[in-house]
């Protein structure tokens, strides 16, 4: 009669148990030893002294019950994620602020190019005024008395004189001087051949 087995398989042997045993340990190791080398490295990286962090690996991967240098590493690779994290949000920080920074200073040169738009329309519509004024003014003299005209026009500046005259029609220009005084006349024609003078003959 075949003795019972009490539910083990025949191939389940001790020896092969043992086998088994020995191949989970030495891959546990091989586990130990990787994790115990980074781990070093980022000792080192966190200022910690690179030699007693190989030391520490080494420890760990002979002895896994000592869970120390492993929950030194754990803290350190915590620390560097920790830091890593607040470096990517400074950096985001700043480029939220260049951007910022950046969209201010086009609505500034909007601004600007917008006033200085404005700026140029108000000196041509005053440039423009100023010449309707003249020329409703010249248009005035001109058809004064000649007389009358003179008298006024020996009363003011010489240059201010020639201005209004050398706008007018020359044979109204040529009455009103010949009603002023030889002197004044001379003056005012003398600024009217000044300002011909810079005219380019050629």
């Amino acid at each position: 009669m075949t003795p019972k087995t009490h539910g083990k398989r025949p191939d389940q042997s001790p020896s092969r148990k043992g086998t088994l045993i020995i191949i989970g340990t030495l891959f546990i190791l091989s586990a130990g030893v990787r994790l115990a080398t980074d781990a070093g490295q980022v000792l080192a990286s966190e200022g910690v002294d690179y030699e007693a962090a190989t030391n520490s690996a080494s420890a760990v991967a002979q002895d896994l019950a000592r869970p120390e240098s492993l929950n030194a590493a754990l803290d350190a690779i915590k620390r560097r994620e920790r830091r890593l994290i607040d470096r990517e949000a400074e950096i985001d920080s700043r480029e939220a602020s260049l951007s910022a920074a950046e969209a201010a200073i086009d609505l500034e040169l909007t601004k600007l190019e917008e006033a200085e738009q404005s700026l140029r329309e108000t000196i041509a519509l005053a440039a423009a005024a100023a010449e309707d004024d003249l020329s409703q003014l010249t248009a005035v003299y001109a058809d004064m008395k000649p007389k009358q005209a003179a008298a006024l026009f020996e009363q003011m500046d010489s240059t201010f004189a020639a201005g209004f005259l050398g706008r007018m029609a020359s044979d109204s220009a040529a009455r009103i001087m010949a009603g002023m005084t030889p002197e004044k006349a001379y003056a005012i024609s003398l600024e009217l051949a000044g300002r011909n003078a810079s005219i380019p003959l050629e």
